[in-house]
């Protein structure tokens, strides 16, 4: 009767934390590799947690937002500048502290809850060839624009629309107080910009921080010392109402988040877009070689 009794207790405790953990989680995504990277990433590491997880990904922006705020969507890994810009109209230069604050401030009166950002910053950047870097030293945008200005005869790439943009090329060159003449920039599509770079056809390209091509290509990312360019940190993003129903969720999240830099998510980013690895196998060996699985 003892023994009975004590297997029963078991079985009771065993419910009951099965039932703590199978609170359903829907984890979205967007539709480019990075989002689906991290949204099987992070369906895989709540699943072996034992969570009772659905995942949605390659969703549009827009479309994966309002499904969040509609209570479709529990978690996803948002974008602060996303957020700010986008979703709550702000336009004002904020530095990447002031721009997590403010849109933890704004979503949180939605429902959202911002957990810790990520080192990952997956904005604007200028990049060079690593040994190009080497051979000038110019690893930092300060230093860029003092070659520029003692007669370094250096040639960019970029896309037409950040040559065009208001907050984009020109005040660039205003806020680091540098010129570079007309005939010194090459305007081509975004993708041509990695392969011009790469082949040595330019000195200076513009790219985004966390693409694959960055290590691919041998590229390194020039310091943006004066914070010019929008922050925009990867975040794990969670509606409130999830958050209450499964507590250990944020301190969970955030163990996952602080292990995500720009040089990691353009690693990954490139197992896929690069070497042609699926995107299951890349998030899957990630948790394994960190213990998470």
């Amino acid at each position: 009767m003892k023994r009975l009794m004590m297997t029963l207790s078991g079985l009771a405790l065993a419910g009951a934390m099965t039932t703590a953990q199978a609170n359903e989680i829907v984890v979205g995504g967007k539709n480019f590799t990075e989002q689906q990277i991290l949204a099987s990433m992070t369906s895989q590491y709540l699943s072996g947690l034992g969570y009772d997880v659905e995942t949605r990904a390659g969703m549009g922006s827009a479309v994966l937002r309002q499904a969040q705020e509609n209570g479709q969507i529990d978690l996803y890994w948002e974008y602060t500048g996303t957020s700010l810009i986008n979703y709550n109209d702000v336009t004002e230069s904020l530095s990447p502290e002031e721009t997590y604050q403010r849109v933890k401030e704004l979503d949180g009166e939605k429902g959202l809850v911002w957990l810790e950002p990520s080192a990952a910053n997956n904005t604007y950047a200028l990049a060079m060839r690593e040994d190009s870097v080497e051979e000038t030293g110019i690893d930092s945008l300060s230093k860029l624009a003092q070659a520029v200005n003692d007669g370094d005869e250096l040639t960019f790439a970029m896309n037409a629309e950040f040559y065009a943009r208001e907050d984009g090329w020109r005040p660039l060159q205003q806020a680091y107080d540098f010129r570079v003449g007309r005939g010194d920039v090459k305007r081509m599509d975004s993708g041509l910009v990695y392969q011009a770079l790469r082949d040595g056809q330019v000195d200076v390209g513009l790219v985004f921080a966390t693409d694959g091509r960055i290590p691919a290509f041998d590229f390194q990312v020039l310091e943006d010392d004066q914070n010019f360019f929008p922050a925009y940190a990867l975040t794990p993003v969670v509606r409130q109402e999830t958050l209450e129903a499964n507590p250990d969720l944020a301190e969970q999240m955030n163990a996952l988040s602080a292990l995500l830099d720009d040089q990691t998510m353009a690693t990954l980013n490139a197992r896929v877009d690069v070497e042609r690895e699926t995107i299951e196998d890349v998030a899957q060996s990630f948790l394994t070689d960190h213990e998470l699985l």
